[in-house]
């Protein structure tokens, strides 16, 4: 198997994103993850394209506020290592390394947070390690089991014809902030070459778009697992993203989750409303689980 190592170099001086890398080795893969401050811990999973990166805003109000936070890279994402086969990606891949990845961590009554494809993969590891689980935070995700959005399809349609994702400009296009040039370049960072994007290449591609396909059952039996869920669900999804329309994306949730009680709505976001909204989402998540928010 063919691997791609992001040099270091890549990830000096970043803005705002001054931590420290912390990596384990899962099946020869060397996986990176954030961990910062100390207390109740918060997990959170990214999605597609990005990387820990995303969470900076969030984690820094959630360490301000008393909590050690972990960000995961997933495997071809960020500071982790990246096969190079795009066949190599698969949901069940994703998870099994994540896990593998988790399980070398200290992990108990922890808060996660899922967003985009951190939701397929983060809610299967919630309901397979619910003893280490203590409260649920959803954003701007899904658990498609055949049906998908429009705005899904047209991204898609753009993955499938472009291999060599500009990364940094779909990051870009899916806030509704005006990013800063060096966070473009940041969001790029970790993917300098087209052979280091097959991850964010695959991805829109391992979405199922019938029952039968690969990943259906899977994410259908986590909807099982979450419909009797007794744990605190935040379910917060921003009012601006084409690939997971307000409300009624979130509303899959409120309505399947039997604690998750009513959607909060955070305004002015995009599909990537940690960027756009990171600290309202951090003080949303301190008032709802009874923290104390800044």
């Amino acid at each position: 198997m063919d691997i791609f190592r992001t040099p270091d170099e890549r990830f000096e001086n970043l803005p705002g994103y001054p931590y420290e890398p912390h990596y384990v080795e899962v099946d020869g893969l060397r996986l990176h993850h954030l961990d910062e401050g100390s207390g109740d811990t918060v997990v959170c999973f990214h999605g597609e394209p990005s990387w820990s990166f995303l969470y900076r805003h969030m984690l820094d109000r959630l360490v301000e506020n008393g909590h050690r936070v972990v960000c995961p890279d997933l495997v071809g994402f960020g500071r982790s290592d990246k096969p190079t086969d795009q066949a190599w990606y698969s949901y069940d891949r994703h998870v099994e390394t994540v896990s593998g990845h988790l399980d070398q961590l200290e992990l108990e009554d922890v808060t996660v947070v899922v967003q985009d494809w951190g939701g397929p993969i983060g809610l299967r590891w919630v309901v397979d390690n619910t003893e280490r689980v203590a409260r649920l935070v959803l954003l701007n995700t899904g658990l498609f089991s055949g049906r998908v959005s429009k705005g899904f399809m047209a991204w898609r349609d753009f993955a499938e014809r472009t291999p060599d994702l500009p990364v940094g400009m779909i990051i870009q296009g899916g806030t509704t902030t005006d990013l800063p040039a060096e966070v473009v370049a940041a969001y790029d960072a970790p993917f300098p070459s087209p052979e280091s994007k097959a991850g964010a290449a695959r991805f829109p591609l391992l979405v199922p778009l019938s029952a039968d396909e690969p990943g259906a059952a899977e994410m259908l039996a986590v909807k099982d697992a979450l419909a009797d869920w007794d744990k605190p669900t935040l379910v917060a999804f921003s009012d601006t993203d084409p690939v997971f329309p307000f409300p009624i994306a979130g509303e899959q949730f409120t309505q399947l989750i039997p604690t998750a009680g009513e959607q909060v709505r955070i305004e002015g976001a995009a599909h990537f409303l940690q960027e756009d909204r990171g600290p309202q989402i951090a003080d949303a998540m301190l008032e709802a689980f009874a923290g104390r928010a800044a």
